[in-house]
Parts: structure tokens; sequence; C-alpha cells
């Protein structure tokens, strides 16, 4: 587990997918990952819930993912989305992510069925004995309407050795310290909520999947990395530099705001696929406004430094 920590540690950026005229902007996206990378960032998770995985086609999420793989060229570890809420579409997907490269990959719950605990200990076992690589549970009760119990965590963790952590976002800082007391150093916890990334990293996590590290990937990075060399005071100035910017990302349904964000900043387009839509124009313009005091702040922070 020891090598595996290594390379999960710090901030992994949930990419979004920019799309142009209904087709993904290949351009955009080269350019989105190039900056992660220059931001030091540990990881890239195409394909996922901000990628707008659920209406990419196979061959598009497939393609997104090797080019994710190619443009990393190893400075940055590939954890793939591949989930769904059929077992056999999900180890499809799966297959599909390691044909074309992927490190890892992030398997969600299955959402509208809303399987028992039972189910779900038989959906990521079967789901883990059809691949080889690292697999990493996604806990999203708000967006599947299941959660994945610590005792259910614990079994998959020592039943397979190749489930290896879990993408935590189920709004509390406890269910660290539940899946900790339950798995032991079994299972890699990561936040998925990015307001509660310096709450996480306190009680046992080791990165962030985040959301607005798609805006603001140094600061991000920043925060993990004052974390992690002890500089805890370092890392609350910065969880509050990013504090107003994470609560906006967040004031419509994911990823319209942070889209928005991108397009305001000149880095992608605005255009999202039904039954998403771009953010209402009041939305926008409070955007706008927080991602200019952002802009500001940051700027004098870094000048600080």
């Amino acid at each position: 587990m020891t090598d595996l920590t290594s390379h999960f540690r710090g901030v992994f950026t949930a990419l979004i997918t920019p799309f142009r005229d209904g087709a993904v902007d290949h351009v955009a996206f080269a350019e989105l990952v190039e900056r992660q990378l220059e931001a030091g960032v540990s990881g890239l998770v195409p394909v996922g819930t901000t990628g707008e995985a659920a209406t990419l086609s196979e061959e598009e999420a497939e393609d997104l993912i090797a080019r994710t793989v190619k443009l990393a060229a190893g400075r940055a570890m590939v954890l793939a989305g591949a989930g769904a809420n059929d077992t056999r579409k999900t180890i499809e997907k799966v297959q599909r992510a390691e044909d074309a490269g992927a490190d890892a990959v992030l398997v969600v719950t299955p959402y509208y069925n809303k399987p028992t605990q039972a189910g779900l200990v038989a959906h990521y076992s079967a789901v883990a004995e059809a691949t080889r690589l690292p697999v990493v549970l996604y806990s999203v009760p708000g967006r599947c309407g299941v959660e994945i119990a610590p005792e259910t965590c614990a079994t998959l963790a020592e039943r397979h050795s190749n489930i290896v952590a879990i993408k935590e976002a189920g709004g509390t800082a406890t269910r660290v310290t539940q899946i900790r007391q339950a798995c032991g150093d079994r299972l890699i916890i990561h936040s998925g909520d990015d307001g509660l990334t310096l709450p996480f990293l306190s009680v046992g996590a080791i990165g962030v999947t985040s959301v607005v590290s798609n805006v603001a990937p140094r600061e991000m990075v920043q925060l993990v990395r004052a974390w992690e060399a002890g500089d805890t005071a370092r890392a609350l100035e910065l969880h509050e530099l990013i504090a107003e910017l994470t609560d906006g990302m967040f004031i419509e349904s994911n990823p319209g705001p942070v889209k928005a964000a991108l397009a305001l900043s000149n880095l992608a387009g605005p255009e999202l696929r039904l039954p998403m839509v771009p953010v209402s124009d009041a939305s926008r313009q409070k955007i706008a406004a927080i991602l200019g005091r952002f802009t500001h702040a940051a700027a004098a922070f870094q000048e600080m430094r």
C-alpha cells in the first residue's frame, strides 16, 4: 500500500469535458490538461461527473481517457471515471479504460437502482475481479441515493487487493474517521468535496479529487502541499482564500458553474450537453464577481509569499 499511497497523494483534478458545437473540443481539453500539469497536480480524472460522463458516448469516453494518458506522459496519474448503474456496463467501461492506458479507475456507486450494501459488495467485487487496475470506490449519496457503509468498504478492501481507495463525497469529515476505523490503512481516502479538503486531511485523508482545481489548480496544490509540510497556518490561509470560489462552483449543479468560470477566464466554452444547460444569467454574474475577487486575492497572496 505504501507505493500506492504515494501515487494517490495530493490533488486530482476532476476534469471538465469542453464542448464546441456539440462535439468535444480537443484543443481546449489539451490546454486545460497542460495547465493542470504545470500547476503540479498529482492526478487527472477524465470522464467523471464533472466531465459529463453520463452524456458521453463510449467512443468519446475512451478517446478522452487515451488522450489524457498521452497528454500526461507520466507526469500525473490518470484516474479514469468508469461507473454505471449496470454492473455489466461498468465492467465494459473499466475494461475500455484499461485498454486506453488509465492508471486506475474511479467507480461510482450505481445510481437510481439504490442497491443494498450486499448489492454494493457484489457490484464492486465483480468490477475488481474484471480488471488488473487499482479500483477507487466513489461514494456520493447526494447524486446516487446510496452511500457505501464503512463496513462495506472494509469488506471490499479485505477481499480485493486492487480495491485501494475511496473518493468520499458524503459531506462530512466524520465519514473519514468511520472508514479509517473500519479499514485501518487498507483504504486510501480522498476528499470528494472541495470545501472539506482541509478538514479531511486533518483526520486522515491524503488528497482531494477536486472540481475547483479546474479553475484554481495552483492554490489547491499549494494547500495540500502546505498541509503535508506541516505548515498548517498556510494551509488554513489557502483554504480561506479559495472558500468563496469553492462555494461558487456549486451554486448550480456541477459542472455548470465551473464551466462558466472557465469561460469567463477564456479557458474553455460554457457549453454543456442536455439535460444540463449553462448557468442562469444571475448565477453567471455571481460567479464573475466571485472570480474577480478570487483573482485579486490570489495575486496578492502569491506576492506576499
